[in-house]
């Protein structure tokens, strides 16, 4: 839906762009040259100039003209803004919680990973890229058609191992390595039952320490791994991922309840759409069954995660 939401609006702005150029150069001109000509031959007719209503009349655009004219700087912003700045998402699902929640609205640095077209997604400009424990939005490598936010757990060249619910980083060795990194296990503790939005029985909330930067992720204790279910690589183990060259592998905060890398594979680095920086806007949508109010319409806003740094 996005990509489409985009194709429209560089169509819009293109249309609206080039009647913007053609009345500033040429419509516009015209006009005015039509008006001196027309209070040239009053004069000459009857010795009196045109009033200053007909004279406005002459040089107004047509509605059609001066909608293109108003709206164009506009819609040329918000494109910009858009494909190149932030972008906002709507977060769908709880596979982030308690990071994010359903219903919450982030918004996506586009910048901090370079600079993509916002039609054939392109990247033109390199700026950066993402990160151990960077929260990402990108497109869903099975349907690109969809967005997915997860938080990056391996670079271009880690092993990862996700065992008995803990998780295990092995750095991709570089030149600047006198010795290459042994696997290094994310240390994760407990903080208690999760009792937050969405909690449901069994729940645990960890603070997981990966490489320097911290978040919070949950596990339900009721849920058994699904190793039988994880994508598959040539001379790894079951529950190992070898990250390929540009590519990476993402997981959900809430690692129980998360369609992510462990079942699909890798994001390809032209999936990337941007880093979540920050949360907006967040809406409740706790509504019994029996409300005569429809679900998808929100029952409160969250005004405390407004403003929150992801």
């Amino acid at each position: 839906m996005a990509v489409y939401f985009s194709i429209i609006l560089v169509i819009i702005t293109v249309l609206t762009g080039i009647v913007w150029f053609a009345d500033k150069f040429y419509l516009a001109p015209q006009r005015k040259l039509k008006a001196v000509n027309a209070q040239v031959m009053a004069k000459k007719q009857s010795a009196a100039e045109l009033t200053s209503e007909a004279l406005a009349t002459l040089i107004e655009p047509s509605p059609l003209v001066d909608t293109a004219v108003q709206i164009f700087p506009v819609i040329a912003f918000v494109l910009i803004l858009r494909s190149f700045i932030y972008e906002p998402f709507q977060i769908p699902s709880g596979s982030m919680m308690p990071t994010l929640l359903d219903g919450d609205f982030i918004l996506v640095n586009k910048f901090n990973y370079g600079l993509k077209d916002p039609v054939l997604r392109h990247k033109f400009l390199e700026n950066g890229l993402p990160e151990h424990g960077d929260v990402v939005v990108f497109k869903y490598p099975q349907d690109p058609r969809v967005d997915y936010i997860k938080r990056v757990i391996g670079l271009p060249g880690d092993r990862i191992i996700y065992r008995n619910k803990l998780l295990y980083i092995k750095r991709a060795c570089t030149d600047t390595d006198t010795k290459c990194p042994e696997f290094e296990q994310i240390q994760q503790d407990f903080v208690g039952k999760y009792d937050g939005p969405d909690a449901e029985f069994g729940m645990n909330q960890f603070e997981a320490k990966m490489l320097n930067k911290s978040h919070q992720v949950l596990n339900d204790s009721h849920t058994l791994p699904r190793v039988m279910h994880y994508f598959q690589q040539s001379s790894t183990a079951a529950d190992e991922f070898l990250v390929p060259a540009k590519h990476y592998f993402v997981m959900g905060d809430n690692r129980d309840n998360s369609l992510d890398g462990r079942f699909w594979g890798f994001v390809p680095e032209e999936n990337l759409v941007g880093e979540a920086v920050a949360i907006w806007m967040s809406f409740d949508f706790d509504r019994s069954e029996d409300s005569f109010l429809p679900q998808w319409l929100p029952s409160g806003v969250r005004f405390d995660r407004i403003g929150a740094i992801i």
